[in-house]
């Protein structure tokens, strides 16, 4: 299955999921009353709403390149994630909102029956699925959006835990549990949306990638037989992939088609990395004086050679 296709199948497959869950706690909420099982609810909904959204932003990013967008569309997908986070930090605050009013009011309502703990425990066991799945795909596809969608049902798990804690306490005898594993729902909710800010931002505003990465680039463009040394290695990320340039150092008495041979060499080798998109090569020849020292570069080919 090619990138676009799954991509757009995750965003269906999330969607009915979070449908289904939305109905099931909604009618179970409507039953007993339970606000954990209400926070999950009103959770399961926005889940939908952003899903939603999620799908027709896969679609967009899966277009093929056209005229005005020559690179693709790739590059909407941390905004895709953003909007994910924007909405998950408004049902968080709703969902603290709502468990706070309920103490304060002192009308905390106690849960009888089997049917909140069946749900929650059901949605727990979805998530799970749900976060192993767009995790897979999220990482075959290196999409930020499908990631942002895994870390929001591998939160869901947590989630559907606490509220299955507060229901269980709250039918001990304890019906305060009820509203504090609302409380712990809202916090959860909360820091998944940290998460995808923090892991979106880079993509934006053009971040470098991981060490590990950049060592590896520096590597391939050094194993050339005929490249004798690099700097000037600039690695960044455009949208979710990593676009390349730096200088690769070889003796000037190479004919033309011979530097041209080595310097699509070097952008083959280092294009094969899965997350890199654009790579620029330009061949430095000795007699022009153009070789010079980069200490960033000798470090990374260190840092390299140290792991091997």
């Amino acid at each position: 299955m090619n990138r676009g296709a799954a991509l757009r199948k995750v965003g269906i497959v999330v969607l009915v999921a979070n449908l289904g869950l939305a109905l099931l706690k909604g009618v179970v909420w409507y039953s007993t009353g339970s606000l954990a099982v209400g926070s999950e609810a009103v959770n399961s909904l926005a889940d939908s709403a952003y899903s939603l959204v999620v799908l027709a932003g896969l679609y967009l990013t899966t277009q093929p390149p056209d005229f005005e967008h020559p690179h693709g569309h790739e590059r909407i997908e941390p905004f895709v994630s953003l909007f994910i986070a924007a909405a998950i930090f408004v049902v968080g605050g709703l969902v603290l909102y709502n468990a706070v009013s309920e103490v304060l009011s002192g009308s905390v309502v106690v849960t009888r029956g089997w049917s909140a703990g069946a749900v929650l425990a059901g949605a727990a066991a979805t998530k799970f699925v749900l976060y192993r799945y767009c995790l897979r795909v999220a990482d075959e596809n290196n999409s930020p959006a499908v990631r942002a969608a895994a870390l929001d049902n591998r939160n869901d798990i947590l989630t559907a835990t606490a509220a299955l804690i507060g229901v269980a306490g709250a039918q001990a005898g304890y019906p305060i549990l009820d509203p504090a594993a609302a409380t712990v729902v809202s916090f959860g909710i909360l820091y998944t949306g940290v998460e995808i800010v923090r892991d979106n931002v880079n993509y934006l505003v053009g971040a470098a990638p991981s060490e590990d990465l950049r060592a590896e680039i520096v590597r391939r463009a050094m194993d050339h037989p005929d490249v004798q040394g690099v700097h000037d290695v600039i690695a960044h990320y455009v949208g979710p992939e990593i676009d390349v340039s730096l200088h690769i150092e070889v003796e000037g008495d190479r004919t033309l088609r011979e530097a041209h041979a080595i310097e699509s060499a070097v952008i083959q080798s280092i294009e094969e990395l899965p997350s890199v998109d654009d790579v620029y090569v330009h061949v430095d020849p000795k007699e022009l004086g153009e070789w010079k020292d980069d200490e960033a570069a000798e470090d990374l080919l260190q840092y390299v050679n140290g792991k091997e």
